[in-house]
Parts: C-alpha cells; structure tokens; sequence
C-alpha cells in the first residue's frame, strides 16, 4: 500500500496523454455500463420496518396491502362563497366516470361531502404497487385537469401520495440544481484563491465531477446489489464533489510545496512522484477510511441507509483512483508544458523560492500561539466549549419526518392541507392485521368487530372503521382512521393503547392467532425505534474501524485512541447545535424551514458515520505531517507545531470547500436533507479549526513521545538513533 501510489503516479506522469485518456474512458464506461444495467429501484418490501413491517407483510400476504390512494376535492373556488354542491356532485361523477376508465385505476369509491357541505371527494386507488404510484400518477392528473377546465367556477384539484412524491421528486431535483450552482462557483473561487492559478483551480474541479459521474454509473450497477431508494444520486453528490476536491487538493498543495522545496530543481515528473509518496499515501488511507466507516450503514439494515452507504463508498473510492491515475498525468502535463514555455522564451520562468516546509500563515500563527505556550488551558477551554455546545443532544426529540413536514411550495401539499381540513379522519390510520386459519375467520372477525367497538368513542379516533378479509379467509383486517397527524400526541397515544390494551383483549385471544399493528401512524413510531435499536451495533463498528484505521495508518494505539475521542466530540457538538437550531423556532426565518420540534430519525447516525469518515481525512493529512517531522529527528514538541502549522493550509482550503458544499445542502425543502447538510457543515468547521488547530496540538504537545506507542520508528528517530528515511527510500 505504501509504495502503490508512487507507482502509479510514475506510470502516469511518465505515460500522461494514456492516463488522462484512459481516466475519461473509465468515466464513459462507467456511465455506459450504468445506464445500460439501469438502476434497481426499492420497493415497498425492501422499507418494511418493525411491527409495522411485518403487518404490511401479512396484509400482503393476502392481497390486502396498501396501494397509492389519491384524493380529487372539490371546493369553491377562493372568494366565491358558498360551494354549489349540486354543481360539486356533477363534477364529483364526472371525475369518478373518467378515473374509473384509466388502467392505472383499481377501484374509484363514491363522492363523499364534507361536514356543512363544504367540500366533495372522490377517493382513487391505484393498481401499482404503493411506492410506484408516483409513475403512474400523471394519467390521474390529466383527467382532474380536464375536469376543472370544464367547471371554472369549481375548485377541482389533486392530492395523495403519488402526486405528493413526485412534486417532493420535481422539487429535490430543483432544490440540488441550485445548490449546484451555488457550491460549483464558490469551491472554484475557494481554488482560485489557494493556486492563484485558473489551471490548477480547474483541475480539482474537473476530477471531482468527472468522478461524480463515473459514481453515478456504478451506483446504478450496485443498485441491483443494494437497491437504491432515490437518495443514492443526492449523496452522490454531497459527499462526490467535497472529498473529490479535498483529495485532490492535498495532492496538489504538496506537489507544489515539494517544488518550492527544491528551489525549481525538480522536474515535473519527480514533483509528482514526491507528492504522491506522501500525500498520494495520505488520500489512500483517508479514501479506505470514508468507504469502511461508510460501510458500517449496512448494519442498520434499512435501504435507505444502504444507499447512503453505497453512494458514499462508490463516490469516494472512484475519487481515490482519479487522484492517483488521472491527477499525476494532468500535472506531469501541465508542468512540462510550462517548461517548453518558458524554455521557448514565451512565458518567463520562475525560480521557485526554497523553503525547508511551508510555514503557517499569520492566523494559523496566532490560534497555534496559545497551544504552544499554554497546551492544558487550551484544552480544557476548547473541551469545555465543545461540551457546551453538545449539551442540547441530551433533549433530542427523533421522528420520523412524516408526509406533513414536506413543503407546501408543492402544489399537492397545499391541496393535502386543504383535503385534511375538510376530512380530518383522512389524516393517518391504524391498521390491525391477523394471520390465522381459514376456520377461525368468523371468530378472527368477530373480535376484530369487537375491537372496533371499543375504540368506537375515543376522542382519539374518527369512529370510523372497516373491516376486510383476503380471498381464502386467513388474512383479516381493521382499518382505523386517524382524525391526527402522525407525529401528535393523540394519534401516537391511541397507537401505544390499541397495541397494548385492544388487540390482547380482543383478537389477541383468538388461538393461534398472529396480529399486528400497522399503518401510517405505526410506520412514522417504529422507524426510529429501530435506528435507537441499531445506533449501539454502528456505532461501536465505527468506532472499531476508526480505531482500526488510525493504529494501522500510524502504527499507534495512543493515537487511535485520540481519534475516537476527538470524533466523538464533535459529531456530539454539531448535533447539539442541530439540536438547538432545528427543534426550536428561533431560527426558522434565518434559515427558512418550518421547525418540526424534532430532528430526523435517520440524521444522527448519517452525521456520525460520515463525520467519522471524512475526519480521518484530517486527521490523517495533519497527523502524516506530524510524523514525517518526527521521522526527521524533530524534537516531538516542534514536530508538533511544524505538521499543524505546514498542513493548516490545506486544512483550512479543504474545509472550506466542504462547509460550502454541505451548507448549500441546508438550503434545500426537504427537511431531513436540510438537517443533514447543516450538521455536517457545523461539524465540519468545527472539526477543521477547533479540533485539528486546537485540541489535537494541545493533547499532543502533553503527550509528547508517548503519542506514537508501541511505534519505534518515531522514538528512535527522535532520540537520534535511526536516521530519517527519505520520501523515495522504499520505492527506489
């Protein structure tokens, strides 16, 4: 592993056209095989969750599964008064008449009138499978438009989880264009600004969004491995463009360095090879690091955190092999042909300043300063401070982000407010399911009855119920309306008392009788319930792998131990700041979202898991500069102080281009997406400028040698007896 990366980059630089060529060949292929394989989306099965999970199961079991529902109202249009239910009723069986016509329709129910006459519905139930309803629904749409062109003083619209997903589809595809355009520019001016060089500047752009796309292609071939359930292209992209420029910044910065180093000696060739056997190894390690943490998603067996995990290891591991084939060859390029410039009098030559190592600049200085004379202040100052900010995780509230958090910019939502309000009971539903042998189908039914009885007048409940059965008699259910939103106290309350009150006294007698509670309140309680259940189990690999990682990296347990710490504590910070922001309403006009008092269900583990991951960027690149220092003799105090100082740089150009990238996520309607983007931005800039300038110096200036135990390597080269191995040494 050591010596792979010089040896790449010495092909590259030495065959450059046959790099760059094949790198853009790989993309196209990557992307060809992609979308010829297409991509193999989840179904409702692959998102069955709990107890919820297994009542979907057994209602499908009988053919009694939910299937995509859409809702036409029909309302007076806005200041016309009174709603003219003769005229209503027309155009109810007008639509009912053209629904029922559609092959995308199952069944089409009669019109219903609100209370007071305020509104008629006519419910739609679809033939495809619940989570593809959105594919079908535009055949729906056209006929509620050509309803409410032929009945102007009528107010005919659509709504339901179909029509609801595809606006939510149209809108995230809107929401990451614009992010696109927001984080392209700003990482652009962010290198123009590092390199003062377009060239250079464009260089890590170009390979992060190549890599991107070769990532695309690929995820599409994983995805008949781990199905993709709509997210995969989002991370893709989150995580793509920001360890995509990060990797090869490092790269780039020490290449440079390395020709200041040698005053203009160097050839370009040589430049590269020096930068990849140090940094080149450092995007190694970092690149394994992000895939392996990445990989312990898996453990939360949930295909939403699948994806995640597969979008993130494909994107990152693609963005690791451009920065080691195509990188070298782009710069071996670029600087022969500044050499036949310069040698052809077209464009003077500079004569690089020598330096021994790139020293930090005037604010790296100052916040370094404090470390360097009062490390166990400064420690115990930026602990404290992180600990503070940290302190709100203790009240976390965490849902599931339920179908009312989406924005009501989508037109279907502002119809769903509209529907709900004139039905309430359409709001949520509890589903009771039993499996049991065809004989005890009138004793299954009879408590089912019984059990609808009971909950007949809870204040809780419509009162409106129905119960149906499969065709062979084993499968039963009861439906339950909700006049409440998931999330409320009252809908969650009744889910709890029919799990463990009704169903035992009722169907939970009937022998040999299995039940279930399912439903859309069922759904939104369970979901978090099982990511509490699975934290411990990812956490504890995440923190196995980082420890893993960093001893393997470092050849030092004290300094895996230090990692784990250090990730902790600001994957705990950003999600206390979270906290504070998002399940309050302070910050609602200054970010622009509606608080849910709530934080999303699949976001602390998403935050942790990928925090760890992309701090081992950091953490590797600082600590490398760290060691290399020491491996030359350096006293540990002053080796300390030169890798934070020569590597703050990059550090902070790196961070920069993550905190935009990430923010630009927080921009967006989704409210989870929102949430993911905000936390990683905060924990980024803290773990860039308060973990790696501050607590990292401060614990290893205290430690001093003992940082690198059981190493010797270090040890020796400090006490003077093993002399420091040059950069090339293990390849020449």
């Amino acid at each position: 592993m050591r010596n792979l990366p010089v040896r790449m980059a010495r092909w590259s630089a030495a065959r450059p056209w046959r790099g760059i060529v094949g790198w853009f060949v790989f993309v196209v292929l990557c992307l060809g095989v992609g979308i010829s394989v297409g991509t193999n989306e989840a179904t409702t099965e692959d998102f069955r969750i709990g107890e919820a999970g297994r009542g979907e199961a057994i209602a499908a079991e009988g053919g009694l599964q939910q299937r995509p529902v859409e809702h036409v109202l029909i309302t007076a249009q806005p200041g016309t008064g009174k709603l003219d239910i003769a005229a209503a009723d027309s155009a109810a069986a007008d639509v009912a008449a053209r629904m029922a016509e559609l092959p995308e329709v199952l069944s089409v129910e009669d019109p219903v009138r609100a209370a007071g006459d305020t509104a008629v519905r006519v419910t739609v139930t679809m033939k495809a499978p619940e989570r593809e309803g959105k594919e079908h629904v535009d055949a729906l749409l056209e006929q509620t438009a050509a309803v409410q062109g032929a009945n102007p003083s009528l107010r005919v619209e659509e709504t339901g989880s179909p029509s609801i997903s595809k606006g939510v589809d149209k809108l995230r595809g809107d929401d990451l264009a614009r992010t696109e355009m927001i984080a392209l520019p700003v990482t652009l001016v962010t290198l123009l600004v590092v390199f003062s060089s377009v060239a250079m500047a464009l260089v890590p752009l170009l390979l992060a969004l190549s890599s991107i796309a070769a990532a695309v292609g690929l995820s599409m071939v994983a995805s008949h491995v781990f199905p993709d359930n709509g997210i995969g292209i989002n991370i893709i992209l989150l995580i793509g463009l920001a360890v995509g420029v990060d990797y090869t910044l490092f790269y780039l910065k020490r290449e440079r360095e390395e020709r200041a180093r040698a005053g203009g000696r160097l050839s370009p060739r040589a430049a590269v090879e020096l930068a990849a056997a140090t940094s080149g190894r450092a995007v190694v390690v970092s690149g394994l690091a992000v895939a392996v943490s990445s990989a312990t998603l898996y453990l939360a067996d949930d295909v939403i955190f699948s994806s995640i995990a597969t979008g993130a290891i494909v994107v990152t591991l693609v963005a690791v092999v451009s920065s080691l084939t195509a990188l070298p060859a782009l710069l071996a390029t670029l600087g022969m042909r500044a050499e036949r410039r310069a040698a052809r009098g077209l464009a003077p030559r500079k004569k690089e300043k020598r330096t021994g190592v790139a020293g930090p600049g005037r604010l790296t200085a100052a916040a370094l300063r404090p470390v360097a004379r009062r490390p166990l202040a400064t420690l115990v100052v930026a602990v404290l401070a992180l600990v503070a900010l940290a302190a709100p995780v203790l009240g976390i509230n965490l849902t599931d982000m339920g179908r009312e958090t989406h924005s009501r910019s989508i037109a279907a939502m502002q119809v769903y407010d509209r529907l709900n309000a004139a039905f309430p009971e359409l709001k949520s539903m509890h589903q009771v399911v039993v499996r049991a042998d065809a004989d005890r189908a009138p004793e299954v039914t009879a408590a089912l009855r019984e059990l609808a009885a009971d909950v007949e007048d809870d204040p809780r409940l419509s009162g409106t119920s129905r119960v149906t059965s499969s065709p062979d008699r084993r499968i039963s259910m009861l439906q339950l309306q909700v006049p409440h939103y998931v999330s409320s106290d009252e809908a969650q309350s009744s889910l709890q008392d029919i799990r463990d009150t009704y169903v035992p006294r009722t169907v939970g007698r009937v022998t040999g009788a299995e039940t279930a509670v399912t439903g859309d309140v069922a759904r939104y309680a369970d979901y978090p319930v099982h990511q509490e259940q699975k934290l411990p189990l990812i956490l504890g690999a995440l923190l196995l792998v980082t420890f893993a990682m960093t001893v393997w990296a470092f050849r030092s347990v004290v300094l895996g131990l230090i990692g784990i710490v250090l990730n902790l504590l600001s994957a705990a910070a950003a999600l206390g700041v979270l906290v504070m922001v998002f399940q309050h309403t302070w910050a609602e006009d200054l970010i622009d979202f509606t608080s849910t008092g709530s934080i999303g269900a699949r976001v602390p583990l998403f935050l942790f898991v990928i925090l760890f991951g992309l701090s081992m960027d950091y953490q590797v690149f600082v600590i490398s500069r760290i060691r290399e220092a020491a491996l030359r003799g350096v006293p540990s105090r002053q080796a300390v102080i030169e890798g934070i100082g020569s590597s703050a740089s990059v550090v902070t150009s790196a961070a920069v281009v993550m905190v935009t990238v990430f923010a630009s996520f927080a921009a967006l309607h989704i409210i989870e997406m929102k949430q993911i983007g905000f936390s990683l931005a905060v924990a980024v800039l803290l773990d860039a400028f308060v973990i790696r300038l501050l607590v990292l110096p401060s614990v290893m200036l205290l430690l001093g040698e003992a940082n690198w135990w059981p190493s010797r390597a270090v040890r020796r080269a400090l006490q003077g007896t093993e002399p420091a191995p040059r950069p090339l040494e293990s390849v020449s």
